[in-house]
């Protein structure tokens, strides 16, 4: 094939070709089909039932959500409240200016490990320091009945 041939096989492209048989009738066809299938009165499926469901399920993970929100805000403010009440009671001062300085440092190591404790509150040797400290302060307002 040489370059005469390839020009004249370019040019008889430019010219209509008509099709071998009607592709009208089918798109007709295809058409009239489609739009007959929209005008189809759609099936019954029960879409009021399907979303009072949908309802009735997010009232109740709603429901579950606050109550969760309302438990666990319950249980920080309990956590709260003992800690401050703790605080308070852990606040000893000493009339002796020589258990002072004692008492300030076991305070300060009480409320270090409730704050530890907080973070990692099933801890055991959290909780056996925090034990050995109050049984410490304890020992140290004996000390001070003691001496008077």
């Amino acid at each position: 094939m040489n370059e005469f041939e390839w020009l004249r096989q370019t040019r008889a492209l430019r010219e209509p070709v008509t099709p071998r048989r009607d592709l009208w009738s089918g798109i007709d066809a295809a058409l009239d089909a489609a739009h007959a299938e929209a005008e189809k009165p759609a099936p019954q499926r029960n879409h009021r039932r399907v979303q009072n469901w949908l309802i009735a399920a997010s009232f109740v993970g709603l429901s579950l959500f606050a109550g969760s929100l309302a438990v666990h805000l319950r249980d920080r403010t309990l956590a709260n409240a003992t800690a401050a009440a703790t605080l308070d009671a852990g606040r000893w001062r000493p009339n002796d200016p020589r258990l002072a300085g004692a008492a300030v440092e076991l305070d300060a190591a009480s409320m270090e490990l409730r704050q530890a404790m907080e973070q990692a509150p099933r801890s055991p040797a959290l909780q056996r320091l925090l034990y050995r400290t109050q049984k410490q302060q304890s020992q140290l307002r004996q000390m001070e009945h003691q001496a008077g």
